[in-house]
């Protein structure tokens, strides 16, 4: 009998060493660091979901100086999470991203300014300094500057860009007069810091029409033409809708995974899970082609690319997840 267990033991040991071996190594890399921006994600690896489809995902958190599109040209990535206007600004330049499939549906980019200073409403832009984040993000803004007809380059008849940190200290030190902040991110940071809602007026990006599509998942065109690849993208992407799915429904467990991969203030991603649920929507994950040519038509009106995008964005691999 003691014979027969070690030889089960030594079976299952086996056997496991074997499907380990097996596993498709899938490498993701983050447009920012670890927190519930990327839940779905997050949730998909602790609850297994990826190792039910047959994949070993290294999730690789991002930061300020780290660009999603350079690290997929580099080949340190499968797999990249970033702003659609970024990775067509790459595309244009040589670096063939192509969008798989698009877990946000909606844009949770805002700009706030304080009630008491001296922008009221858009036409109060004029003069002002206005906090902008750089490294793809500033695209959205720019396009609305583009619209409103304002320059970017100072001076009295346009808005003077400062570049800001990825917090909400220069609203509270007013070295601006308005900033950037994501309804799941600095918004909260703004009011946690002591402003109440009613003591901001917010532009909401969506609202006015000026919205681009934000984390959508991308990998490099070239790539699509192996079918081995192509079947890990599926799987890659089934099991990430599916974390997506669990997260909205159980946004405190799904920030606790966070939490396990890095992310920091357990509340604050509790928090942060729930606003970022409402940009997921059904977490279909199947980009809206009219968003699609919204957001394109916005970078070429900027000259951020100089000829309309082909190919930049493919439904085979989530119209494949979804079977």
């Amino acid at each position: 009998m003691k014979k027969l267990m070690i030889a089960m033991m030594a079976g299952a040991m086996s056997l496991a060493a074997a499907q380990a071996w097996a596993a498709d190594k899938v490498t993701l890399q983050l447009k920012w660091v670890a927190q519930a921006q990327f839940g779905g994600y997050y949730t998909a690896l602790e609850k297994g979901f990826y190792e039910e489809e047959g994949l070993d995902v290294e999730i690789k958190p991002g930061g300020p100086d780290i660009a999603p599109e350079q690290v997929i040209a580099g080949g340190g990535a499968d797999v990249v999470v970033t702003w659609m206007a970024a990775a067509l600004s790459a595309r244009d330049k040589g670096v063939p991203l192509v969008n798989i499939a698009q877990p946000f549906q909606k844009s949770g980019l805002l700009m706030v300014c304080p009630k008491d200073g001296p922008v009221q409403t858009e036409a109060d832009f004029k003069g002002r300094t206005l906090g902008v984040w750089f490294f793809g993000n500033e695209y959205p803004f720019y396009a609305w500057m583009n619209k409103l007809g304002l320059s970017t380059e100072g001076g009295a008849d346009g808005v003077t860009v400062l570049k800001q940190s990825f917090d909400v200290q220069p609203l509270i030190q007013k070295q601006a007069d308005c900033i950037s902040v994501m309804t799941y991110n600095e918004y909260w940071q703004a009011i946690d810091a002591g402003f109440k809602p009613e003591d901001l007026v917010v532009f909401n990006y969506t609202e006015l029409g000026n919205d681009m599509l934000e984390d959508g998942l991308y990998v490099m065109e070239d790539k699509l033409s192996d079918p081995a690849f192509k079947d890990k993208m599926v799987r890659f992407v089934r099991a990430s809708l599916k974390g997506w799915k669990y997260a909205i429904d159980n946004p405190d467990e799904a920030a606790e995974y966070v939490m396990e991969g890095g992310g920091q203030d357990d509340n604050h991603q509790k928090r942060m899970m729930g606003e970022v649920a409402k940009l997921v929507g059904d977490a279909s994950g199947k980009l809206d082609e009219t968003a699609f040519e919204r957001t394109a038509k916005m970078v070429l009106d900027q000259k951020i690319i100089e000829k309309a995008p082909e190919g930049a964005f493919t439904h085979e691999i989530t119209d494949a997840a979804s079977k």
